[in-house]
């Protein structure tokens, strides 16, 4: 049997620069409304000298999903390739993988007069959904799927610094052990690292 490697990200904060072109790439390839919000870009330590760095996030696609964890009605799937997925259909808009996600990742719509919440909304990987692939739906409810294309994430694609790495989890990591040796700081515990891995 085949043992499908994990797909993962990785955020290199010695590269990131701040220019939120991954955000943009991301809301102008899914055609996001407004108010959401599938990759941010965060800034820590903000104005101390050696200290702050920046860092694209999004979900984490985590090999042991917090938010799938939670789900009263089970809309979250992991794919075998450990892209995590969920199914607008399902969702109630609990809200409670909001609370259970280190990154923030799920996005909750206002919708209506009241600004009842919608249902979530968060990263794909730009791997779509549990729609049939390249669907009208599909595009519609999830954005591009670009993976089903052979393609990279959007927001990976568009990075101009790299800092955005996507891959199988050993790709990834064999490329960031091959950074931090030619900085010559020795091993660092990359933001994020020990939630998502």
């Amino acid at each position: 049997m085949y043992n499908y490697a994990r797909m993962k990200f990785y955020c290199d904060t010695e590269r990131c620069i701040e220019c939120f072109g991954c955000v943009i790439a991301c809301d102008e390839a899914h055609e996001l409304p407004l108010g959401i919000a599938r990759r941010k870009v965060v800034t820590l330590n903000d104005g101390i000298e050696g200290k702050e760095f920046s860092v694209s996030v999004a979900c984490m696609h985590c090999t042991d999903a917090p938010c799938e964890q939670v789900c009263p009605v089970d809309c979250f799937y992991i794919r075998e390739d450990g892209i995590v997925l969920h199914d607008k259909d399902k969702c109630i808009g609990c809200g409670y993988c909001l609370y259970a996600c280190p990154f923030g990742a799920p996005q909750f719509p206002k919708d209506g007069a009241f600004g009842i919440r919608g249902v979530m909304d968060k990263c794909t990987m730009c791997a779509g959904g549990p729609e049939p692939t390249f669907s009208i739906e599909e595009r519609e409810k999830y954005g591009q799927n670009r993976i089903a294309e052979g393609k990279v994430p959007m927001c990976a694609a568009t990075c101009s610094t790299n800092a955005l790495l996507v891959g199988d989890a050993e790709s990834v990591s064999k490329i960031y052990r091959e950074r931090v040796a030619a900085r010559g700081k020795g091993v660092q515990t990359p933001y994020g690292w020990k939630e998502a891995y």
